[in-house]
């Protein structure tokens, strides 16, 4: 058997479970498969997710925070779902931003980011772009993420990924970089998981270096 016959197979099995289950996306595993390696989600967590639609990712944060609040943002509409509130526009632009902190009334433990650009085919410029979004998402982060808040966003690896998996570690105790089994093994797309959120700024005040920040990852696929 090819890697591609049983990367497909693999994909087709999160599909069809998808579906199963009433998942939006097949994405939803994704989500899953980190936070059952990573422990992102608390029962009460307030949540923000950029690039939300359809709401995979979303349904999956509702679930496991509970009563939490979760909020979900995209370009895209997204259709209701029970307990989350959503915001239609573009992230990167000032009015939405505002209207983010506005709903949003307080500070997150949780900032998600499955955006991607449009993808054209030149991978460099797929890639630049992916590298631009994610830079947003880490805005976010520094707009209303608490102090050992975490942070999880998917990039597509290239040239540029170090410079942004740069500025997340001035940010965050603790940074890994992990490929979910669900993830096509032809994709070259990436999640950055970050715990232990401390500021924008290096020379801040460090962040309490708590166990739970502390504690080693040991993941099957982690890239170094």
């Amino acid at each position: 058997m090819t890697k591609r016959w049983l990367s497909e197979h693999r994909q087709e099995k999160y599909y069809r479970l998808a579906k199963k289950l009433d998942y939006r996306s097949r994405a939803s595993f994704k989500l899953m498969q980190i936070d059952d390696r990573f422990s992102i989600f608390r029962d009460g967590d307030s949540v923000v997710d950029l690039g939300a639609s359809p709401g995979g990712w979303l349904q999956v944060a509702k679930e496991r925070v509970g009563d939490g609040k979760v909020i979900g943002v995209d370009l895209r509409p997204i259709k209701h779902l029970e307990g989350v509130v959503t915001i239609l526009g573009d992230i990167t632009s000032k009015e939405t931003m505002n209207e983010l902190l506005e709903k949003f009334g307080g500070k997150a433990d949780v900032v998600l980011s499955d955006m991607a650009p449009n993808v054209g085919g030149h991978y460099s410029t797929d890639h630049a772009r992916s590298v631009h979004l994610c830079m947003f998402a880490v805005g976010v982060a520094d707009a209303v993420l608490k102090k050992n808040g975490k942070m999880v966003i998917k990039v597509f690896m290239g040239d540029l990924f170090h410079t942004l998996k740069k500025e997340i570690d001035d940010r965050f105790v603790n940074v890994k970089v992990h490929a979910p089994d669900a993830t096509r093994a032809t994709s070259s797309e990436v999640y950055i998981v970050a715990k232990g959120f401390r500021g924008r700024r290096p020379g801040n005040e460090a962040t309490e270096d708590t166990e739970e920040n502390r504690k080693e990852f040991t993941v099957k696929g982690e890239l170094k």
